[in-house]
């Protein structure tokens, strides 16, 4: 058997320790290599999101009607072309809001606390203002994203607030 241990060490003379190593060189070329991709990577998406076409004024979508909705009650609804779950609010003062139903800091489903005027998150105890959707406590890094709401008779429909750059 040492027979055959000495033939394959005849066949591949490479020293253990010294195939691990790599030159400073070496390393020096693969971060470079590394981080030229990650910025290429990073550049391309940047560029993707500003130079796409930015999503057009969506139009009124009925989501139901004034009797649909108890007072304090909510509705969850999905817009057309999309598969972003949103709710719509009526508030004890009998007024409508309707805002993205997902928490801008994991994207956990928040809900209306009837007779609070909050949006609760449950998922880290993070709260919005009904009326506007800004954040009151937790950690939420900003407000919901909010539709705007119109009743025309006793239809009520939402459409997306279109947000202009400065």
């Amino acid at each position: 058997m040492s027979n055959d241990k000495k033939h394959w060490k005849e066949d591949f003379p490479i020293n253990r320790p010294e195939s691990n190593e790599v030159s400073r060189r070496d390393f020096a070329r693969i971060l470079t290599f590394v981080s030229g991709g990650m910025v290429f990577g990073n550049a391309a998406i940047a560029a993707k999101a500003y130079f796409s076409k930015k999503e057009a004024d969506s139009k009124k979508q009925k989501i139901c009607t004034t009797s649909d909705i108890p007072v304090g009650g909510t509705k969850s609804f999905v817009l057309e072309n999309s598969s972003i779950p949103y709710i719509l609010v009526r508030t004890e003062e009998d007024e409508y809001y309707s805002y993205e139903q997902k928490c801008t800091h994991l994207s956990c489903a928040v809900y209306y606390r009837p007779g609070t005027m909050k949006i609760e998150c449950p998922c880290h105890n993070g709260w919005f203002d009904v009326k506007t959707g800004e954040v009151l406590q937790g950690p939420p890094p900003r407000p919901l994203n909010k539709l705007a709401v119109t009743i025309e008779g006793k239809d009520i429909f939402v459409q997306k607030i279109s947000h202009k750059s400065v």
